[in-house]
């Protein structure tokens, strides 16, 4: 005969299969792993793959027969570049990626120079496109403007607007503020 429930619950020999007492750390292990996965993907490697406008992409500007040079210090966006240049059938006179500190780059050999950075570096980057590049060129902003230098046209709107800066069109005060303070 079957017994009822108030004598299995009293029968203390009787055991349960759910154990209420907190012994796993399993689950503990995985959620750390998860979210710290997470975390350095959203902080280091999302940013990169965030869209650019399609008339700025490297791709793009190798079709039209320009030379490209990318720097990249993030591994992940990196590989990924490399990645994508040779699956489109692209040789390394085509598109070049290295890893190299851009601020550390010598840009004077360069007639055209694309930027997708943040806003707070912009300032410091005028300096430093001001003391490197010559009279004829051309610098592409993504998304965030130079705070002192006048664009010479833009195009776009929100986060997918840009902005061409042409160095010969920059005013008589920012090229004597380029003799007063070179960029180190």
């Amino acid at each position: 005969m079957e017994d009822n429930i108030d004598t299995i619950l009293l029968n203390k020999t009787t055991t349960f299969l759910y154990n209420d007492k907190p012994s796993s750390w399993l689950p503990s292990l995985v959620t750390a792993c998860t979210v710290s996965t997470y975390a350095f993907w959203a902080m280091f490697v999302f940013p990169g793959f965030r869209k650019v406008p399609v008339k700025l992409r490297v791709f793009t500007a190798v079709s039209l027969g320009l030379q490209c040079t990318g720097y990249e210090l993030n591994p992940v966006l990196l590989n990924w570049a490399k990645t994508l240049a040779r699956w489109r059938g692209l040789s390394p006179t085509q598109a070049t990626f290295l890893k190299q500190n851009f601020w550390e780059v010598d840009l004077s050999q360069y007639n055209n120079v694309t930027v997708f950075l943040a806003p707070c570096v912009m300032e410091t980057l005028e300096k430093k496109l001001l003391a490197e590049l010559s009279e004829g060129a051309r610098v592409i902003v993504c998304r965030f403007p130079f705070p002192h230098w006048p664009p010479t046209c833009t195009e776009g709107v929100g986060l997918n607007q840009v902005w061409a800066y042409d160095v010969m069109h920059l005013n008589g005060s920012l090229l004597h503020y380029r003799k007063l303070q070179p960029c180190t």
